[in-house]
């Protein structure tokens, strides 16, 4: 392996390390305490290092929210994937939906600006709406499904 391989090895670990740093810190801390210098002191790296990586504050909330956008459309595919017809698919949406919810209170408050303002305003990414859009597929399905059979 040479030495840019090794570097650009070497500036993911720190990077993955901030955004794991910075996700620890708001379970245990919450969102609102969460600052640039105490991640920088989580990791054990000067704050000059933790902004080579990201801007501010505000983009590394958009890159754990992008994680937890993902972890809910993933859920929510599992959900839709386990039923054939829309009308369970749809509940099961939607509880997987609040499971999620209930169980990743983190990742939902930073997700939907609870308590705080939303992360990565403007700047929306197709697992965003995974929810409204399999909401919508399930709910066309079955208005479908009851015009032909009336």
């Amino acid at each position: 392996m040479g030495l840019h391989e090794r570097r650009q090895r070497e500036k993911e670990n720190i990077r993955t390390s901030i955004l794991d740093a910075a996700f620890s810190l708001a379970k245990t801390e919450g969102w609102a305490s969460l600052s640039m210098r105490k991640i920088a002191d989580a990791i054990e790296y000067s704050a000059p290092v933790v902004y080579d990586h990201f801007e501010n504050k505000e983009a590394i909330l958009y890159e754990i929210s992008l994680n937890g956008f993902h972890c809910l459309h993933i859920e929510l595919l599992k959900a839709q994937r386990e039923h054939d017809n829309p009308e369970d698919q749809l509940k099961a949406i939607v509880d997987a939906y609040w499971k999620f919810a209930f169980k990743n209170k983190e990742y939902y408050q930073l997700m939907f600006g609870l308590g705080m303002q939303c992360s990565g305003k403007g700047m929306m990414k197709e697992e965003f709406s995974s929810f409204q859009d399999m909401l919508y597929d399930c709910t066309y399905e079955i208005i479908k499904k009851k015009r032909i059979e009336s």
